[in-house]
């Protein structure tokens, strides 16, 4: 699958965004109507830049491995918001773009004169997304908002992890993630609904409301319940088998989704047809009652074959299955490569790096990687030209008084 050339083509193009966020949340969010085609412009602090420049694993000077997987297909500008020149080019950025996209603290917009309500009387067809840890209209609004605090008060740990096991975070950010794709399609709708109204709207995230939501069926239990559901760890809470297992040289997942499955699972890839007739075994119902008396019976016979024989037989027995892989196996596996989903481009300080290209595709084509993550400040003078119009003695001068 090859990434489309034609930039015209893409869903967002024509779409402007004024991308004032920073840090992960707001940025995944921008970046997801970037890889769409909109032109995304990225607000940094001239000295500082985003947060997370000074997270991970350097590439550059500027850049990092945490802030390259959120900015991709976009362009930097520096810009001093405390500086009142700042305010007002970001305003007159703001008068000729779609969409604004802030995570300040909740009033942080509004004391710098970039709330909605200024900028709305400018651009009454702005969309305007403010992303904050807790609802604007709860009492808890003025509250800062992480990622990993909000894992633990929305219930996301209580699903992680292993029997017994206390809680757990998600690998990654996950509500911060989250949080951003649910912004990017609220956006989305807000921008169709302009086309009948003519009108913006101001679209109003939070990190708890969307990390209450990735509770989903385990917080649908826990009401029906009045408790907490137990964890499973890497089985599935309702069907047996279901999961992580270790072959003699690795692990493998299985998932035996019927009793169908359950049947050729028996009788073609283990060879323990006596089980199919068990009544403890015989539905899923039973087995998942029983698991722990099948279970550890299932592991032992695993063990006696290695994870290529399993996954033959589990293939042609028409089981879903598949190795597990590390980390960097994963990224550069074929399957990965024949996606078209690791993008490698030419960092003028870092030499040959690699994002991941969106994981959009249409009409048989990626959506492309049309701009590698910025260096700090690398289309300030490109976009003060293009948008604004300033010219060169201008934007010298606003270099030279620390506004960019």
């Amino acid at each position: 699958m090859q990434a489309t050339g034609n930039t015209s083509a893409l869903p967002l193009s024509g779409v402007r965004v004024l991308d004032l966020s920073r840090v992960l949340a707001g940025p995944m969010c921008a970046m997801a109507l970037a890889d769409l085609g909109a032109d995304v412009i990225k607000i940094e602090h001239p000295a500082r830049g985003d947060d997370t420049r000074d997270w991970g694993v350097r590439v550059g000077s500027r850049n990092t491995s945490y802030f390259n997987s959120a900015n991709r297909n976009k362009r930097s500008v520096t810009l001093d918001l405390q500086h009142p020149q700042g305010v007002a080019i970001a305003k007159e950025l703001a008068a000729k773009c779609d969409v604004v996209i802030q995570n300040f603290k909740v009033g942080g917009a509004e004391k710098l004169g970039l709330g909605y309500e200024d900028l709305k009387a400018i651009n009454p067809r702005l969309v305007y997304c403010s992303i904050s840890g807790y609802a604007r209209f709860t009492p808890e609004a003025q509250r800062p908002g992480y990622d990993l605090v909000v894992q633990g008060e929305s219930g996301v740990m209580a699903t992680n992890g292993e029997y017994g096991q206390g809680p757990l975070k998600f690998g990654v950010a996950a509500v911060d993630m989250f949080t951003g794709m649910y912004s990017a399609q609220a956006i989305l709708a807000a921008l169709f609904a302009r086309h009948s109204t003519g009108e913006g709207r101001h679209v109003q995230m939070a990190l708890y409301d969307c990390g209450l939501m990735i509770t989903s069926y385990y917080g649908m239990e826990a009401l029906l319940k009045a408790g907490d559901p137990p964890k499973f760890g890497n089985a599935h809470p309702s069907i047996v088998p279901y999961g992580v297992f270790e072959a003699a040289d690795g692990p493998l997942v299985i998932t035996v989704g019927n009793n169908g499955q359950f049947q050729r699972f028996c009788n073609e890839v283990i060879m323990r047809p006596e089980w199919v007739s068990d009544e403890r075994f015989a539905t899923n119902t039973a087995r998942s009652a029983n698991r722990e008396i099948l279970l550890p019976q299932i592991r032992q016979v695993l063990k006696s074959f290695t994870r290529a024989q399993l996954l033959e037989r589990l293939t042609q027995a028409q089981i879903p299955c598949g190795e597990v892989l590390g980390m960097l196996q994963a990224l550069q596996s074929e399957r990965t490569a024949q996606a078209g989903l690791l993008h490698r481009f030419e960092d003028s300080e870092a030499g040959t790096q690699a994002v991941l290209a969106p994981p959009y595709a249409m009409d048989g084509e990626r959506l492309p990687v049309r701009l590698a993550p910025p260096h700090l400040g690398e289309h300030t003078r490109d976009v003060l030209q293009e948008i604004l119009a300033l010219d060169t003695t201008s934007i010298d001068a606003l270099r030279s008084q620390g506004v960019i």
